[in-house]
């Protein structure tokens, strides 16, 4: 992870996924991109009124401007927590197509929750389902500036999801104490493929110098977002690693079941891999 991409959703804040986003550059010796995005001015133009047309790209135009002057005063926040590179980049459009085109660039992706009406609480699914790249996405309210990641839940059930989640993760799990949460798929994910012998993801996990302690969790179907969650907070779990994935092909905005629960109400940071 030497590239870290990072949703700002407010440019005179410290917004919460740039917090989070920033420290986790520092520990990892990693450079940020940091992505503010405003709407483009032909936006802001009101079709009921074309008369006002010059004020509202003037008002759109001096919101570019001010995102822009930001730069340096978060450059120089980011230098004072030991961040080696920080980029500030201002994009003219809807916040999330800049960030799926920002991504394909980057190693993670670090989100937040909207905080207004104005941004759309769909972003998040769509962004985890559709960026390619493994999202962490930080939890509503003030994350704490000198939260370490020390303990991390991983929630295994042998899907490629999961999979591609713990294979993103290495570098935050190397070197700290790792719960394993082992549960049963929720779906078939053999493709009529048997192996002898079966994949031992504790095995792979040692091969890459991460020991894991294993706990097994038995929950309904609708219940494993809350299980998962309330596992993670009994370790004291800094992070949560999981796969996600949409109900059906048909519907890339919509979250599993499991993954939509905690993405909704985790309490600590969550890694996300589709």
């Amino acid at each position: 992870m030497k590239d870290i991409l990072v949703h700002v959703r407010d440019y005179q804040e410290h917004t919460p996924a740039a917090v989070f986003g920033v420290r986790l550059a520092a520990t990892l010796g990693a450079s940020v991109t940091a992505v503010y995005a405003c709407p483009h001015p032909m936006h802001y133009v009101p079709g009921f009124d074309p008369s006002m047309s010059t004020v509202y790209m003037e008002s759109a135009l001096e919101l570019v401007k001010q995102a822009v002057q930001a730069r340096s005063s978060l450059q120089a926040w980011a230098a004072s927590l030991g961040t080696p590179q920080f980029d500030w980049v201002v994009a003219q459009g809807v916040a999330p197509d800049a960030l799926l085109q920002a991504a394909t660039r980057h190693d993670l992706l670090v989100l937040d929750h909207p905080v207004n009406d104005r941004d759309s609480p769909w972003d998040l699914p769509g962004l985890i389902l559709r960026s390619g790249v493994p999202c962490i996405v930080v939890p509503r309210g003030e994350v704490l500036p000198d939260r370490q990641i020390r303990r991390v839940a991983v929630a295994w059930n042998g899907s490629p999801e999961a999979m591609r989640a713990i294979h993103a993760a290495q570098p935050l799990l190397q070197g700290k104490e790792v719960l394993l949460l082992w549960g049963a798929a929720e779906r078939d994910t053999g493709y009529g493929v048997e192996w002898d012998p079966p994949f031992n993801i504790l095995q792979y996990l040692r091969r890459h110098g991460i020991e894991a302690e294993e706990h097994t969790i038995t929950a309904k179907h609708d219940d494993v977002g809350t299980v998962l969650l309330d596992a993670s907070t009994k370790f004291g779990a800094d992070l949560l690693v999981m796969g996600a994935y949409g109900r059906n092909r048909f519907s890339e905005w919509w979250l599993g079941g499991a993954t939509r629960h905690v993405l909704t109400w985790a309490n600590i940071p969550v890694l996300f891999r589709h």
